[in-house]
């Protein structure tokens, strides 16, 4: 399994960092392209929701809560 990839955003105009797993990523991204949003607004919003969770595990459970809402792709295991 690949490592952590750490990238840097912008909220609410301070500069932060969050680490999160390649596959968190890509499930981020994905959902931010089916809302129509950036990447970065798609965080800042997952930011403003957050309450007292960590960012990176508020993304985490986010992409997850994502990736269970979605109806299952033909060929996925049942």
């Amino acid at each position: 399994m690949a490592g952590l990839i750490k990238r840097s955003v912008s909220l609410a105009g301070h500069a932060t960092s969050l680490a999160l797993e390649p596959e968190f990523w890509a499930a981020l991204e994905a959902a931010a392209a089916r809302r129509g949003l950036s990447l970065a607004r798609l965080i800042s919003q997952i930011d403003d929701r957050r309450a007292d969770r960590p960012l990176a595990s508020a993304c985490r459970v986010f992409a997850l809560q994502h990736a269970l809402s979605r109806p299952p792709k033909e060929g996925d295991a049942k």
